[in-house]
């Protein structure tokens, strides 16, 4: 990375943030962190599979003189890969053309990965750099989901600085609707598999599926 950081936290924890915690009466909690360490710096096993499971994140990145820009990627459960354990990478799709991601990381490389985990009430915050690689077919191929309709234009490298997970107060619990409608399918299948059953026991013919 293009700075060089005390602790891992000091990627965010910049002086400014240190004396508004030194005011508000929670630098001493975030200096015993940094004393055991700070936060982790390279992509673990709890961070991979977390990643894994993922089907969506924000990708926040900022001009040269500092105006802040958050851009959704999707894609199928596995479009993020793990290239080492400092390296996430995914195919970054065609859209809109405005291309104001790929400008801001022309002139500053500085960006941060939000991923929310709705379901289980989870996020993990991602700071790190990011790269457009635009020119590698076989890196594309590689990290364009099987399958997936989508026109893959260019892949994007984020070197990971340090990664940290927040507690799950004020997340609300949402679903996906895929895995809502696979869930009722699994229970109306089992509720015809137990009517099925009784009216056997009753010597009755089952009831029609509607």
């Amino acid at each position: 990375m293009s700075d060089v950081h005390t602790y891992s936290s000091d990627v965010a924890f910049t002086p400014a943030v240190k004396a508004i915690q030194t005011r508000k009466g929670s630098r001493e909690a975030y200096a015993n962190v940094e004393a055991r360490g700070g936060w982790r710096t390279e992509i673990d096993e709890n961070l991979a599979g977390f990643l894994a499971e993922t089907n969506s994140f924000y990708l926040a990145t900022a001009a040269a003189d500092g105006q802040p820009y958050i851009q959704h990627r999707g894609g199928p459960k596995g479009f993020i890969k793990i290239l080492d354990k400092n390296t996430i990478a995914f195919a970054d799709y065609s859209g809109n053309r405005q291309y104001i991601t790929q400008g801001n990381l022309s002139e500053n490389p500085k960006a941060h990965i939000f991923v929310m985990d709705y379901t289980h009430r989870r996020r993990v915050k991602i700071w790190g750099e990011a790269r457009v690689v635009e020119d590698d077919a076989a890196l594309t191929d590689a990290l364009m989901p099987k399958g997936y309709k989508a026109r893959p234009e260019q892949v994007i490298l984020f070197r990971v600085a340090a990664w940290d997970t927040n507690c799950p107060q004020h997340i609300p619990q949402k679903f996906d609707a895929a895995d809502v409608a696979q869930a009722l399918a699994l229970r109306d299948a089992r509720i015809a598999e137990l009517e099925a059953e009784l009216a056997a026991l009753k010597g009755q013919p089952a009831p029609a599926m509607p």
